[in-house]
């Protein structure tokens, strides 16, 4: 039972049905296959020729793959708008995190700072005083918010047993956002003027005849797309085997 089963569930996440569809339909056809062999062994068949029967019964895997892969409404975001899944939606979800990472600066100089030129650098504190723990707090947002997204991106891949070409450009386009973002912080210039935190996209001053944003980019990009690739190179060890 176990392998084609697993043989159904490959072939419906390679056509691009969701996984939490694969998940409860194969849930119902194991339930539906228990009541078969049941019968089956009611009817005097022995263990053995019982699955057998029972699976016969329930139908070959082209026909029961057929039954969800012709349904439209099964198929998961990632194939029906992969322009979404994999650009739009990381996108949104890094600029999400910055906006959080920015507030969390903006408002400790604020609190901890204030009246300081810039939040960088400005103070000395112990390692668990809060205003330190509160900064880097933020600076953890900021420099993770890359690497999570682009490893949501990988696990999304593998997940639905994707090609490499979606997931591949929205790795590029986290790495190439989370290298080129820069913040600047503006203290304030007249009375009663609050100071202000925001950020700009420029892949900066060469580095070793590199932009060190291109730079920054690249390592994002090697260590977001490395579980992708590991995915990828196991997959293909085990259908070579």
């Amino acid at each position: 039972m176990a392998k084609p089963f697993h043989e159904l569930r490959e072939r419906l996440l390679r056509a691009g049905v969701a996984p939490r569809h694969v998940r409860r339909y194969l849930t119902e056809l194991a339930d539906h296959l228990a009541d078969l062999r049941a019968e089956e062994e009611r009817a005097g068949r022995s263990r053995a020729d019982a699955e057998s029967a029972a699976l016969l019964r329930l139908g070959g895997i082209d026909d029961l793959a057929k039954a969800m892969m012709n349904q439209r409404q099964f198929q998961s975001l990632c194939v029906r708008a992969p322009w979404a899944t994999f650009g739009l939606i990381p996108l949104l979800l890094l600029s999400a995190a910055w906006f959080v990472a920015l507030f969390i600066l903006w408002s400790g100089w604020q609190i901890f700072l204030p009246g300081a030129e810039t939040p960088f650098g400005a103070g000395h504190y112990r390692i668990f005083d809060l205003a330190n723990l509160y900064f880097q707090l933020g600076r953890s947002i900021y420099f993770g918010a890359p690497i999570l997204v682009g490893w949501g991106i990988a696990l999304i891949a593998a997940r639905q047993r994707l090609k490499a070409i979606w997931p591949a450009i929205g790795l590029v386009l986290t790495a190439l956002m989370g290298g080129a973002g820069q913040v600047h912080a503006h203290p304030s210039v007249a009375p009663g003027e609050l100071a202000h935190v925001g950020m700009g996209f420029t892949l900066g001053s060469f580095a070793h005849g590199v932009p060190d944003g291109l730079l920054h980019a690249l390592i994002l990009l090697s260590i977001t797309a490395l579980p992708y690739l590991i995915w990828r190179l196991q997959e293909a060890y085990l259908r070579s085997a």
